[in-house]
C-alpha cells in the first residue's frame, strides 16, 4: 500500500474480499455519504488500484484519503456496469464524480404500436403503447443492431398512417426506400401485413437476445427456397443466417415496462440471513443495497424475507408496483409478489441472488479466517444435512481394497477428524482369509477386523463409515457390521467411482450430490487418500516379498536371517554390494560367506 495514503485497516480487509467480477462500487466518507461511484470489469483489481499507486491528480488523492467504507453490486457484464454507474451518479450526485446532467440519457430502440410498426432509435421513451429495448450505453452498438435488423428484416421508415383499409384504397405509392431495397413496399400491398408482422416478431426476438427462434425461421426459408430450386433466394437467406450467427448481444434488463419493481435475493445460513435489494425503474437498476440479519430462535426464512420487504417498503416513499422474490411468501398486499421462472424478471432475480450469495460467502470467509473452527462446523453441518445424518460426522473412516492380479491383497483405512486427515490414525491390513481378487470378501474381513478390535478395546466408533465401491462392497461391509451387532449404530455409505454416486444400505437408488458441494469434495478426498495409502502399502509389500524371495533361495538363509539383513541394508541391492566383512558383522562368518559367494557366483 502507498504509505502516504494511510488507509484504515478495515478498508484493506474490504478490498481483499472484493470479487474479481464486473460490477459497480461506491465509496463512502466518515458520515456515510456516497462520495464516488465507479464501474469495473474486475472489481477487486479496479478498487485496489486506488490504494497501491501514487496519484498525480490531487482530486484523486483527496478522494482516497476520505474513503471509509466500500459497497459494491455485482452485474453480468461491463456494459451493465456502465448503465448502473450512470444511474447511480444521477441519483446521488457524488461530489468526486463527473457532473452528469439530467438531460443526458442513453438511447433505446423503439417499436411503435401501429398496424405496420416502425423500428427506430429514441432517447426519451414515452408511454404510448410502444415497445422499448435497451438502453444502449454505446450509440455505435445500437446502430450496429439497427443495421443488422434492417439487413435481415427491412421495415418502413415513412410516417404514412398505414392500415389495411388505406392500403386497399390505393392512397399511396412506393418511394425511393423501396427502390433501393430498404423497404418491401407494404404501402402498395407488395408486402402483406402478415409477413410484415412476422418480421417485427423476429426483430423482437433479436432485441431480446432470443436468436434461436429467428434462426429456426430463417432455416425454414432456406429449405423452402432450395425445395423450389430458388438457389439465389436460398443464398440470400444463408447470408442472413451468417450475419445473425455473428451477432451477439446480451443485457440483464431489456424491457422498459419493468417499472417501479423491487427485487429481493436471499441467501441463508444457520444463524444469519443475507438480503440483496434491487430497485428497478424504466428497465434499469436505480438502487442496490445489502442487508445482514441475525436470526432469532425458530425464525424462518419466510419471516425474515417479509421483515426485509416491510423495511424496504417503508424506506421507499410511494407504493411499489411489484415485488420479485425467490420463493412464495404468505402475505396479503395491494401489489403482486411474484416468483418469476423465466424472462427479464427472472434475470433480475438471478442477479439479486448472485449478490446475496456473494455477500454470504464474503462474510463467512472473513469469520472463518478469524476462527477456523467456524469453517469446520459449517462443513460438518453441510455434510450432516447432505448425507441425512443424525449428527455431525466429526470422525469418518474410509476403506479401500488394493491388489494386482490377485497378489498381495491389502486394504487401507484412512481416518478424517473434523473434515481433515488424521494420519496417525491411518491403518493398513494384509488380507489373510481371501484367496484371489475378491473385493467383497476382502471388505468383509477388514471391516470385521477393524471394528471387532475397536469394540474389544472399548474405543469410540466413528460417526460415519465410507467404503470405496458400489452396492457390492457396501453390502459386504453391512454383513460384517451385522455380525458384530453394530449395524444401525454407525451410518455407512458407499461411493462408486464412475458417476460419484453415493449408495445407502437397502436403498436401490443412489444419491447424487452437486459436483461442487463441499460434502462430495470431502468424501472424494477421503476416497483418494485411502486409494493412495493402500497402493503405497501394496507396493511396499510386493517389494518386500520380492526381496524375501531372492534371499530365501540361498541355502541356509531363512526368515530370521533375511529380516536381519533387510533391517540393516534396507534392500537386496545393497546386500549384493556388501563385502563379506560387512555381512559377517550382521549374520556371522558362516552365513556371511554363504551369502557373499552366492551373489558373486550367480553373477547377480
Amino acid at each position: 500500500m502507498n504509505p502516504k495514503m494511510e488507509e484504515p485497516v478495515n478498508i484493506r480487509n474490504l478490498i481483499a474480499r472484493l470479487p474479481e467480477l464486473p460490477g459497480v462500487y461506491k465509496y463512502f466518507d466518515e458520515q456515510q455519504n456516497i462520495i464516488y461511484v465507479g464501474k469495473a470489469k474486475n472489481l477487486r483489481k479496479r478498487v485496489t488500484s486506488y490504494f497501491v499507486k501514487q496519484h498525480d491528480n490531487r482530486k484523486t488523492s483527496l478522494l482516497v484519503s476520505r474513503i471509509r467504507d466500500i459497497q459494491f453490486t455485482i452485474v453480468d457484464s461491463e456494459y451493465e456496469a456502465l448503465l448502473l454507474e450512470n444511474t447511480l451518479i444521477k441519483e446521488f450526485q457524488p461530489r468526486y464524480n463527473i457532473n452528469l446532467k439530467d438531460d443526458k440519457s442513453y438511447p433505446f430502440i423503439r417499436i411503435t404500436k401501429e398496424p405496420f410498426p416502425k423500428v427506430y432509435p429514441m432517447r426519451n421513451p414515452v408511454r404510448d403503447g410502444s415497445e422499448y429495448f435497451g438502453p444502449y450505453a454505446s450509440k455505435k452498438m445500437m446502430q450496429a443492431i439497427l443495421d443488422l435488423i434492417q439487413k435481415l428484416y427491412p421495415t418502413r421508415n415513412c410516417n404514412l398512417p398505414l392500415t389495411p383499409k388505406t392500403i386497399a384504397a390505393g392512397n399511396y405509392k412506393v418511394c425511393l426506400e423501396y427502390q433501393i431495397g430498404n423497404c418491401k413496399g407494404p404501402c402498395q400491398a407488395l408486402q402483406s401485413q402478415e409477413d410484415y408482422l412476422q418480421s417485427i416478431s423476429n426483430i423482437r426476438h433479436i432485441l431480446r437476445g432470443n436468436l434461436a427462434e429467428v434462426k429456426r425461421h430463417i432455416r425454414l426459408k432456406i429449405d423452402e427456397a432450395v425445395g423450389e430450386l430458388a438457389f439465389e433466394r436460398a443464398q440470400e437467406f444463408k447470408e442472413k443466417l451468417d450475419s445473425l450467427e455473428m451477432f451477439q448481444h446480451k443485457s440483464t434488463v431489456v424491457n422498459t415496462r419493468i417499472n417501479n419493481v423491487d427485487v429481493f435475493g436471499m441467501a441463508s445460513s444457520e444463524n444469519t440471513a443475507f438480503i440483496n435489494y434491487l430497485r428497478v425503474a424504466n428497465g434499469m437498476i436505480i438502487q442496490s443495497q445489502n442487508l445482514e440479519i441475525k436470526k432469532k430462535i425458530d425464525e424462518t426464512d419466510e419471516e425474515i424475507l417479509l421483515n426485509a420487504i416491510a423495511q424496504f417498503k417503508n424506506a421507499n416513499q410511494g407504493e411499489s408496483e411489484e415485488f420479485i422474490v425467490p420463493f412464495k411468501v404468505d402475505i396479503e398486499t395491494t401489489f403482486p409478489i411474484t416468483v418469476p421462472t423465466m424472462g427479464d424478471k427472472k434475470k433480475l432475480l438471478d442477479l439479486s441472488l448472485k449478490n446475496a450469495f456473494y455477500l454470504k460467502h464474503e462474510r463467512e470467509a472473513a469469520a472463518e479466517k478469524l476462527d477456523p473452527d467456524l469453517k469446520v462446523d459449517r462443513i460438518l453441518n453441510t455434510m450432516q444435512k447432505d448425507l441425512r445424518l443424525s449428527k455431525q460426522p466429526r470422525h469418518i473412516e474410509c476403506f479401500d481394497n488394493s491388489n494386482i492380479q490377485g497378489t498381495n491383497p491389502v486394504s487401507a483405512c484412512v481416518v478424517f477428524k473434523n473434515a481433515k486427515p488424521s494420519k496417525s490414525d491411518y491403518r493398513h491390513f494384509n488380507i489373510r482369509t481371501v484367496v484371489g481378487p475378491d473385493d467383497f470378501a476382502s471388505m468383509r474381513e477388514v471391516i470385521t477386523r477393524r471394528y471387532s478390535r475397536m469394540l474389544a478395546e472399548n474405543t469410540p466408533l466413528p460417526d460415519l463409515i465410507v467404503v470405496d465401491g458400489g452396492k457390492g462392497q457396501l453390502s459386504a461391509a453391512v454383513e460384517s457390521l451385522k455380525e458384530l451387532n453394530i449395524y444401525g449404530q454407525v451410518p455407512i455409505i458407499g461411493i462408486a467411482k464412475r458417476l460419484e454416486e453415493l449408495y445407502y444400505p437397502n436403498d436401490p437408488l443412489p444419491l447424487y450430490l452437486d459436483k461442487k458441494s463441499e460434502t462430495l469434495k470431502v468424501i472424494q478426498q477421503m476416497r483418494d487418500e485411502a486409494h493412495r495409502f493402500g497402493i503405497t502399502h501394496h507396493r511396499n509389500r510386493r517389494s518386500k516379498g520380492f526381496a524375501i524371495s531372492a534371499l530365501t533361495e540361498i541355502e541356509g538363509v531363512g526368515d530370521k536371517t533375511t529380516g536381519l539383513l533387510l533391517k540393516h541394508f534396507k534392500s537386496v541391492k545393497k546386500i549384493k554390494e556388501a563385502s563379506e566383512e560387512q555381512l559377517k558383522d550382521i549374520i556371522g562368518p558362516k552365513l556371511a560367506k554363504t551369502v557373499y559367494e552366492y551373489f558373486r557366483n550367480s553373477g547377480e
